[in-house]
Parts: C-alpha cells; sequence; structure tokens
C-alpha cells in the first residue's frame, strides 16, 4: 500500500502533487467478502461483496444491521428485501461504499437462492437471455512500448477483440500509441487514466482521438468530479466510461441527466448488487447509454453474477476479464467450471447462479 503523501510524479511541475487516488488499495494479495444465506428450504445462496480493504467491515454489517431485518424473511422478496436494507440507513446518508457494497453481496445471494428455489439460471428471472456468449477484454501486461504491443497483438490472435491498459502518468500516452499501432483495425483499446484534471483529461482524451481504435477512456477524473465530466463529454470524441465508484441508481440517473457519461461500467458487488444493477442498466438504456459490468476483487461469485445480468440487457456489449482458470480464488474453488475462453465466456446453465463451491477448496481460503 502507498503511504499517505505519496505524489504522482512522472515529469515534475504540475504533476508533482499528492496521490489521491492508490493510497487506499493494498498490494500483494486478494481477498473478498462471501455471504453465505441459508433457507428453511435447504437452499442456500452465495453472493460477494466488493472489499478491496477491510473485508471484515461487511460481515459486521451483515450481522449487526441487516440479519434482523432479514432472518424469518421470505428470501424471494428480493426487491422487498433490498429496499428495507437500503432504507435501515436512507435517512443518514449511507448510500454507498461499505454499506451499498454489503447490500450488493446480500442481494446476490438472495437471488442465488430464488433461481435454485425455482429451478432456473438467474438471467431467465432477469428477463432472458439475448445471447449464450458475453464478449470479453483482456487487459495487457508489460512494462516498455514493446511488450505492451506485443501482448496486445497475442490477444488478438487468440481472439479479443478489445484490449485494456492504463494511461495515467503524463507520459503514458506513447504505450497508448504502441498498442493502438499494434493492433490496428483488428480491435480497440481501452484506455483508464484515474485522477486526471479536467484539462489534463481533455488534453489525453483529444489525443485517443486521434488513434481511430479507442473504445473508451475510463475514470479519468475523481467520482465527486460529475460537472468536470458533464464538460469532458463535450469536449472529446473518445467515448468516456464512467460508473466504476458509482454506487447506486440515483448517482447514476444525475450522470445520464446531466451528460457526464457515454459508456457506464458499474460493479455488481460494488453498487447493491443485481437488483439495483439492473435498474441502472435499464436507466443506462432509457438513455441510449451502453454499458460493460466492471469486474474486481474476482470471485466465481462476482462473475456468474455479471455473466447472467449481461446476458439478460439488451445494451451490455462486453465483460471485464477474469479468467476463472487461472484467478487464484476462480475455478479451483468450484465443482464444475466456469466456462472461459479468449475473447468470450459462456452463460450459465445451471439453476441460480450456477456456480457450486468446492466446499474443501472453498475452506482452504477462508478466514472466518
Amino acid at each position: 500500500m502507498l503511504p499517505l503523501g505519496s505524489t504522482i510524479g512522472g515529469g515534475g511541475g504540475l504533476w508533482d502533487r499528492l496521490d489521491l487516488d492508490y493510497p487506499a488499495y493494498p498490494s500483494g494479495h486478494s481477498h473478498a467478502t462471501l455471504v453465505k444465506i441459508s433457507t428453511d428450504a435447504n437452499i442456500v445462496g452465495w453472493g460477494q461483496c466488493h472489499a478491496p480493504i477491510a473485508p471484515r467491515v461487511h460481515a459486521t454489517i451483515v450481522s449487526d444491521l441487516f440479519a434482523p431485518v432479514l432472518v424469518g424473511e421470505d428470501p424471494c422478496n428480493v426487491d422487498v428485501l433490498w429496499e428495507r436494507m437500503y432504507s435501515t440507513q436512507r435517512l443518514r446518508g449511507y448510500d454507498s461504499g461499505f454499506y451499498i457494497q454489503t447490500i450488493a453481496g446480500v442481494d446476490i445471494a438472495l437471488w442465488d437462492v430464488l433461481g435454485k428455489s425455482l429451478k432456473v439460471p438467474l438471467y431467465r428471472l432477469l428477463g432472458g437471455k439475448y445471447r449464450d456468449r458475453i464478449p470479453t477484454y483482456l487487459w495487457v501486461k508489460g512494462e516498455t512500448a514493446n511488450d505492451l504491443a506485443e501482448s496486445a497483438r497475442k490477444a488478438i490472435s487468440q481472439g479479443y477483440t478489445a484490449v485494456k491498459m492504463n494511461a495515467r502518468k503524463h507520459d503514458e500516452f506513447e504505450l497508448v500509441r504502441a498498442v493502438s499501432a499494434a493492433i490496428g483495425n483488428k480491435g480497440q483499446v481501452l484506455v483508464v487514466a484515474t485522477g486526471l484534471k479536467l484539462y489534463e483529461a481533455v488534453q489525453l482524451g483529444r489525443r485517443l482521438d486521434k488513434l481511430g481504435n479507442v473504445g473508451w477512456l475510463q475514470e479519468p477524473l475523481f467520482p465527486e468530479d460529475s460537472l468536470g465530466y458533464a464538460k469532458l463529454t463535450k469536449a472529446i470524441d473518445t467515448p468516456v466510461c464512467y460508473g466504476a465508484f458509482l454506487a447506486n441508481r440515483f448517482h447514476f440517473r444525475d450522470a445520464f441527466a446531466s451528460g457526464s457519461v457515454d459508456i457506464i461500467n458499474p460493479d455488481i458487488c460494488y453498487c447493491g448488487g443485481l437488483s439495483e444493477c439492473k435498474k441502472i442498466a435499464a436507466l443506462a438504456d432509457a438513455y441510449g447509454v451502453l454499458w460493460s459490468p466492471h469486474i474486481s476483487m474476482v470471485s466465481p461469485i462476482s462473475m456468474a453474477a455479471s455473466l447472467h445480468l449481461a446476458a439478460a440487457t439488451p445494451n451490455c456489449v462486453i465483460l471485464e476479464n477474469a479468467d476463472q482458470s487461472k484467478a487464484p480464488l476462480g475455478n479451483v474453488l468450484l465443482k464444475e467450471p466456469l466456462q472461459y475462453f479468449p475473447g468470450y465466456a459462456l452463460v450459465p446453465e445451471l439453476p441460480g447462479l450456477g456456480i457450486e463451491f468446492d466446499e474443501k477448496q472453498l475452506a482452504a481460503v477462508t478466514l472466518n
């Protein structure tokens, strides 16, 4: 974890300022908070909370705040229970952060219970399946322009149609240019550039405009800067992707109404679970906005939930890559693997989320 007081660096001058983005991100390990709901019908549902830091906070919220609301209720009243959980702190201003992320974990588990009780995969309950396979993109790897370009060429040759990379520092545009040139018209580059000032984001966006194959510029400003996002979308031609750090449909409503975004990327385990993300996706569709599930702190739960909602929404275009065959908290934890291939993933067909944990493997990575 970077210490508070670290600077962005990389160029001096105006770039030598406090790094307000990454000090909250730990390094060296992955973890997630899982939610397990057991019913009197002997059905078990699983959910996941977005937990890059302090995962035990979610456990406390579940036990101390939500359990009194949920125990003894009909788990199939999923949307009703979502509103009850949200209303426990609504008037106190808790509409994001740990609170809404914990709701997400419980909500996904309730949907899993509902699907299993009706013996159908979740995409059927979410409205049906627009397609069997969901396109995925891949993060490119490497330190140099040549390494990144080679990683991108390999991904495209394997079957991916989009690759993703960072361009956060002032001198990283040349890395994007190298990747863009490497894949040409065979695919698109998705660019992440967090923590910029508006003028920096506009300058970067206008340079990206000239490359011709940039799919989006993601989260270049801080999430609080809604006015800045509205100006940015008007200033550049490259689509602005925004929403990984927005927490509910009300946040997204304001972004749509102000013209602050071209594509959204909500994280199901971050912004309220399947119930809330389904409403966000529908609201985006009403505004003509495409969406792409953001996936971080990955587990089979977050992947499966994202696949089901992606399949059941007409405006979903692509899914963040998190190859479950290789992830340390991925298919190794399951009795039957999620079907993941270069460039796409298949939607699970078993009831509920469509996954079943290998209890022995799960216990090996569980801290109570």
